[in-house]
């Protein structure tokens, strides 16, 4: 128990020396985006608690090694990021309003929404649900995410895969165009 609390005070003591330091340069590395910034520090903090024997003087810069590690976290935010498909829009995310059908319109309309709730059935509930909210309820990104509980970059995720798993069940029903 003793040198649980050892590691927890030298913790507290690195964080009290370079935090804010560390903090100024991840922001520069994240073009001030404050919450990945403090994110990132965050993180390099827990690696430092879980590898203090890589902190020895000896070793080298205890500074050095923390911002080195700071660094390597933003490229590899960087890279997961490039390699994750492109987020989609708060605006494409809207149905664009469209013309009053006439009557043969207006059936097809219906016969093609009550295939469209069959295919709609096929998905995940967390899809599903996504895109009931933003498309049926006509809701914004940040309004599903509320309503959800779940952060915007997932309601975004979400609805970019749903729409993908959506397109496969329209296929598997002949729906596709």
């Amino acid at each position: 128990m003793g040198s649980r609390t050892a590691d927890d005070e030298t913790l507290r003591t690195l964080y009290d020396t370079y935090a804010g330091s560390l903090l100024r340069y991840v922001l520069r590395l994240t073009s001030g985006d404050r919450q990945r910034a403090e994110d990132v520090v965050q993180e390099t903090m827990l690696r430092a608690w879980r590898s203090s024997g890589a902190l020895d003087p000896e070793r080298g810069s205890t500074r050095g090694w923390l911002f080195t590690v700071a660094r390597n976290l933003v490229i590899d935010q960087e890279r997961m990021r490039r390699a994750r498909p492109a987020e989609v829009g708060d605006e494409s995310l809207m149905l664009q309003p469209s013309s009053t059908p006439g009557p043969d319109e207006a059936f097809a309309r219906t016969l093609l929404s009550w295939q469209l709730a069959d295919a709609l059935s096929g998905l995940s509930p967390d899809h599903r649900a996504v895109l009931l909210e933003l498309y049926y309820r006509e809701r914004s990104v940040a309004e599903a995410a509320e309503t959800l509980g779940i952060a915007p970059g997932t309601v975004k995720s979400r609805a970019y895969y749903a729409v993908r798993a959506l397109r496969v069940e329209c296929e598997e029903r002949g729906l596709s165009r």
